[in-house]
């Protein structure tokens, strides 16, 4: 007799959960190892704390009344719980605090596109340290947990979240034009970021000023490339990109790096530097992470904050393929 789980969810047996808990360990010694304490949070967490992530946070949230009628919901990524944490239990301590942390996390997600609705994250928050600093350490932490679990071929695209939300400003487009295109981006669909647009009445040379930042990638010599397309918003932007770029320099790590201008999150509270972490040994995202001061003012708390979140049994799937790779290449 078969017994179904729900779509999005599965079944973890012992040879996968020792290869599982191996992984854990090395991604705990790493973030352990450069000053990130392990904290955990409830799985379970007010709908309106949930809420302070934006609405695609609370869309994604399951959500449902306990027995006193509060209405709850179960966490959809860590960020938010651990803002929510400094918030309560740091509120009075000195900057910056480093947490880590290994957690489930569950989204109202499609199954039918590939999607899990429950899942492990691995990843680091560090919250009021100066904010260039912040960026610079979060991604070399995250260079050195992707070294730990021996993704040699990942990359991590860069980009910045607020390049075109002030872009798109800058061409005077009204708010509900500038969120679906910001939608768009999002979803990576560029396809739909053409036609959306065409029908929004811009010129022939800023809808292929659009189009062209959004698929415009590489090293460091993408930065000028940005620049030639003028404007405040660009500028800023590549700006900002490139004193990373200069932080980074030749630390240990750095050739991970590629820039990403078309590279938007889809969380709200980011601001400024976002990334993704990429891997061709498989089909997916691996995980990503980026700035988020504006979700800290959202907690009353003006403090600057970076970090970052790996699917945990992506990576997984990813070490098992580079592995598989290496072997057939002796």
């Amino acid at each position: 007799m078969i017994h179904p789980i729900p779509p999005g969810t599965r079944d973890v047996l012992p040879e996968e959960m020792r290869r599982l808990r191996a992984l854990k360990g090395s991604l705990v010694d790493v973030f352990e190892g450069r000053g990130y304490g392990e904290v955990a949070t409830p799985a379970l967490e007010y709908d309106e704390v949930l809420a302070r992530g934006g609405s695609s946070t609370r869309s994604a949230a399951y959500r449902f009344f306990d027995e006193g009628g509060e209405l709850l919901a179960l966490r959809s990524e860590m960020t938010v719980p651990i803002a929510r944490l400094v918030a309560t239990r740091y509120a009075q301590a000195d900057p910056p605090h480093r947490f880590c942390y290994i957690a489930g996390a569950y989204r109202a997600v499609s199954p039918q596109r590939g999607e899990m609705r429950e899942f492990l994250q691995a990843g680091v928050e560090l919250i009021g340290a100066p904010a260039a600093d912040g960026t610079v350490e979060v991604i070399e932490v995250l260079e050195a947990a992707l070294d730990a679990a021996g993704l040699d071929s990942a990359v991590i695209g860069l980009g910045d979240a607020d390049l075109y939300r002030d872009l798109l400003e800058e061409l005077g487009l009204d708010e509900g034009a500038r969120k679906a295109l910001l939608e768009r981006l999002g979803a990576h669909d560029l396809v739909g970021l053409e036609a959306e647009l065409g029908a929004v009445g811009l010129g022939e040379d800023r809808v292929a000023t659009c189009l062209e930042l959004s698929q415009l990638r590489g090293g460091p010599e993408v930065l000028e490339r940005a620049r030639e397309h003028g404007g405040e918003a660009v500028t800023r932007a590549a700006e900002r990109l490139a004193a990373i770029s200069a932080a980074l320099g030749s630390r240990s790590g750095s050739h991970r790096v590629q820039f990403d201008f078309g590279l938007m999150r889809d969380l709200s509270y980011y601001n400024g530097p976002v990334f993704e972490v990429y891997d061709p040994a498989v089909g997916h995202v691996l995980g990503g992470g980026g700035r988020y001061d504006r979700l800290m003012k959202r907690f009353d708390l003006d403090l600057s904050a970076a970090g970052f979140a790996l699917h945990l049994e992506r990576v997984h799937v990813a070490q098992t393929e580079e592995r598989r790779r290496q072997g057939q290449g002796r």
